[in-house]
């Protein structure tokens, strides 16, 4: 009995020895994320993969079939933030891709910063309103910023909040001039990328014959995945990322969604196409990795940002229950109610994106209580057609949170979102009659995977549903640094 003991504690003492040698000898973590890929997708095309992309990360990885986000209203921007600092919009202050400026009455991108100029762009952008540590940064720390950090993206939010606050540099594509661009929020933007756009950027391989958009559209395409690849080829080259005993960082950002943003249904037979290109995008990417830095040092993860494009169906066609909401309509009849409730005034300051946003400088100057007026306008409100539920901001803030409101509240932050927040009933449509455009409402949760590749890591498949904002202290963890500053989950103990 003693022997059989003694065996067990010595196979598990070198069992855990070797997964700690394994993680140790981690040099470079790649993280690719995926922008609207979906489990159900994967699975569909499979018949049409080489067995180097996909089937080898489902055979070799450790695959999480159902990972969700554990809130509301989400895109691109609001996805990635919470990918990378393992929060919510609530603590990390990423609403969206942009949000509405109380004070301007405008709408401000969420990495638009006017300290800080272009390279290669005229565009202004840093990584300030990103309110929460990333990953990467915490690597930066725990390195004392000898780790290099990279992102690449088609995508300005996405380079930028998957690189962090601390990186060397994001690069990514100028929609306006088909190059490789960035920030002087970054110290170390490369000479090699100039020469790099002049010898071999996108717009020399692109042919869409409007010229006037053509570099929008590549951003819509399959093809923007093999120049993420392009550019991560020659960065590794340059930055020698992976050859020394510190841990690098190297975020990816691909596109699996519709071309120019188009409704399913027009375009259904191309995502065949959109798949199997990210299936030979992932393929040579594994082979470059094992060239220059070798799998043995790598840990790959590949995640999603869980949401897709808003459709536009006609439910009518198929006698499911719709309508049309009016945000503008709305605040305007909201307005109406509270003069004739509180005296005369323009109550309702700004709405935009589904929020209403009051006047705080006139309730104030009323000696008026705003948690009186929030309650009273949510009553009126919620008796519009369409209209499933209002949140208020002192709501989500103060009263006790049920499993819906969580949501709702995990997509709040109190200095950027508004007064006054609507749920529209699944199925209906929300109309801007600026834009002319309409939205179809539905809380159906996307599919969305996680594959981590690592020599530690046993391989299986994960069908339990798990939350987003758990990668980021999963990857911290397999490392071994500390978590985003914002982050309160545990890793995934699978």
């Amino acid at each position: 009995m003693k022997k059989e003991l003694l065996a067990s504690i010595l196979m598990l003492t070198i069992g855990g020895w070797q997964v700690h040698e394994a993680s140790a000898q981690t040099r470079l973590v790649v993280s690719v994320t995926i922008d609207q890929l979906r489990s159900d997708y994967i699975d569909a095309y499979a018949p049409y993969y080489g067995s180097q992309g996909f089937k080898r990360l489902l055979r070799d990885g450790k695959v999480y079939q159902q990972v969700q986000f554990s809130f509301d209203a989400k895109d691109r921007a609001s996805a990635m933030a919470a990918i990378y600092t393992g929060t919510t919009p609530s603590v990390n202050g990423i609403i969206g891709n942009e949000w509405l400026e109380r004070a301007t009455g405008r709408t401000r991108n969420c990495v638009d910063d006017t300290a800080f100029m272009g390279n290669n762009t005229n565009e202004n952008s840093s990584a300030a309103l990103l309110l929460s540590s990333t990953l990467p940064d915490e690597l930066k720390i725990a390195t004392n910023s000898q780790a290099k950090v990279y992102a690449i993206a088609p995508f300005r939010d996405a380079a930028i909040l998957s690189a962090g606050h601390a990186a060397n540099c994001a690069f990514w594509l100028n929609p306006e001039t088909g190059k490789w661009c960035s920030s002087t929020y970054y110290k170390d933007f490369p000479s090699w990328l100039d020469d790099y756009n002049t010898r071999q950027g996108p717009d020399l391989r692109v042919t869409d014959k409007d010229r006037v958009n053509r570099y929008r559209h590549l951003l819509t395409t399959p093809a923007v995945n093999s120049e993420v690849n392009l550019l991560a080829d020659e960065l590794l080259s340059q930055s020698k990322m992976g050859e020394d005993s510190t841990i690098d960082f190297l975020s990816l950002t691909y596109y699996a969604g519709t071309y120019q943003h188009q409704p399913l249904q027009k375009v259904e037979q191309e995502l065949q196409t959109v798949y199997t290109n990210i299936d030979t995008c992932l393929a040579n990417l594994l082979d470059m990795l094992e060239q220059k830095v070798g799998m043995s040092h790598v840990l790959l993860c590949i995640n999603s940002t869980g949401y897709t494009d808003p459709v536009y169906d006609d439910l009518s066609v198929y006698n499911i229950p719709t309508g049309e909401f009016y945000l503008n309509r709305c605040a305007t009849l909201l307005n109406m109610f509270l003069m004739a409730t509180y005296g005369e005034g323009e109550y309702v300051e700004h709405y935009y994106d589904q929020q209403i946003f009051l006047n705080h400088k006139l309730i104030e100057n009323k000696h008026l209580d705003m948690a009186d007026i929030q309650q009273k306008a949510s009553e009126f409100l919620v008796q519009f057609s369409g209209v499933n539920e209002v949140y208020s901001s002192n709501r989500l803030l103060l009263a006790p949170y049920t499993e819906r409101s969580e949501r709702t509240r995990n997509g709040y932050h109190r200095k950027r979102s508004g007064d006054l927040v609507i749920e529209v009933l699944p199925g209906w449509q929300i109309v801007d009659e600026q834009t002319q455009t309409k939205k179809i409402v539905s809380q159906a949760i996307t599919p969305a995977p996680l594959i981590l590749l690592h020599p530690s890591f046993k391989a299986g498949t994960i069908t339990t549903p798990v939350v987003a904002e758990r990668i980021a202290p999963t990857l911290a963890n397999a490392i071994h640094i500390r978590a985003p500053n914002g982050c309160t989950l545990l890793p995934l103990a699978e």
